[in-house]
């Protein structure tokens, strides 16, 4: 029997832009990508937050949750995250709140520490250098809460008695500590920062303290996926995932490259050296191959939900993906 019977499926989207299309192609492939999963039977379905990067349109989760609402029905649609440094939590607490009363229980608010950009960008967005610190977070977040609670002197209209489930993101053990003592639900970042993972997981487990959310710890944990019904397309089409990660790590974000790009990209050692760390945390292969590094994540985590982010350059392979991950989950599966 599959592990993935066991856990909740989410997905995480960035919208990607792909070699030759634009931003009005990624977003309306973002649609359907939310409809095809609510169809499968996910869960939740969170839209990331990055800016100056040519290669994704996800820069404003709010508009985009917004969009995403409207065309399904059933998903709990949220944000992973918004990057609360950028934004006066007034502004994130009115919006939230908005989209809450519009969409009454299936909003989720994810929250994060970090900007999702580099320091100019950072800037451009607050238009000062305050607030874009880690340690003015946890006011920041405090001032989040208070609007939603109405115990703040400045009424956060619709935001008071429309708080969606806050969650916070992390990539190290900073926001699990706080997502602990707080008592909120917590989303790790396995996808990028695997060798976090289970430090920041033990953190946030043994600082946990019960609240009005949660009387016990919940973790989900983000993990990228790339399955196929054969372990040489899935590698094949990870390709283009690993040649735009180590683009931006050189300061060269673009477009997420075609397969064939990818292939015929000129690699240097050292490249292909970061290519083969980053893809040594990343899931790729068929049906069996996949349902086996899951349950093995599943099981050293004990996470109670997983999300997935699958990064391909063709529509059609990115819902083939989803689509053999439930398959997965809804039937017993042998080694």
């Amino acid at each position: 029997m599959s592990r993935l019977r066991d856990v909740p499926l989410s997905v995480l989207d960035l919208a990607p832009i792909t070699t030759g299309t634009n931003a009005t192609t990624a977003l309306r492939n973002t649609r359907e990508l939310a409809q095809h999963v609510e169809r499968l039977g996910y869960t939740r379905f969170w839209l990331a937050e990055h800016h100056n990067m040519p290669g994704i349109a996800s820069s404003s989760p709010a508009v985009l949750i917004g969009h995403v609402a409207d065309a399904t029905t059933t998903l709990r649609v949220g944000s992973g995250g918004v990057m609360l440094p950028n934004h006066p939590p007034l502004v994130v607490a009115e919006q939230f709140g908005t989209l809450a009363a519009l969409h009454p229980g299936r909003i989720d608010l994810g929250i994060g520490r970090a900007p999702g950009t580099d320091q100019k960008t950072a800037r451009a967005l607050r238009r000062t250098a305050d607030a874009l610190s880690a340690e003015d977070f946890p006011q920041q977040l405090t001032e989040l809460i208070e609007y939603f609670d109405g115990t703040s002197d400045i009424a956060a209209v619709p935001a008071v008695g429309n708080k969606p489930p806050v969650w916070l993101l992390g990539s190290s053990g900073y926001s699990a500590q706080v997502a602990g003592v707080l008592g909120l639900p917590f989303a790790f970042a396995h996808h990028f920062s695997a060798q976090n993972t289970l430090p920041a997981l033990e953190l946030y487990r043994r600082r946990f303290k019960p609240s009005a959310v949660l009387d016990k710890p919940y973790a989900m944990v983000c993990a990228s996926v790339v399955l196929a019904d054969t372990t040489e397309h899935a590698r094949w089409i990870a390709g283009p995932g690993a040649l735009a990660f180590l683009r931006l790590r050189n300061g060269r974000p673009g477009p997420l490259p075609s397969p064939q790009e990818a292939a015929d990209h000129p690699y240097s050692d050292l490249d292909r050296m970061f290519i083969e760390e980053r893809m040594s945390s990343q899931v790729v292969g068929d049906p069996a191959t996949v349902d086996e590094q899951l349950a093995k994540l599943l099981d050293d985590t004990g996470a109670d939900e997983l999300m997935v982010t699958t990064m391909v350059y063709d529509q059609a392979d990115r819902l083939r993906s989803y689509e053999l991950l439930t398959e997965l989950a809804a039937a017993p599966v042998s080694h």
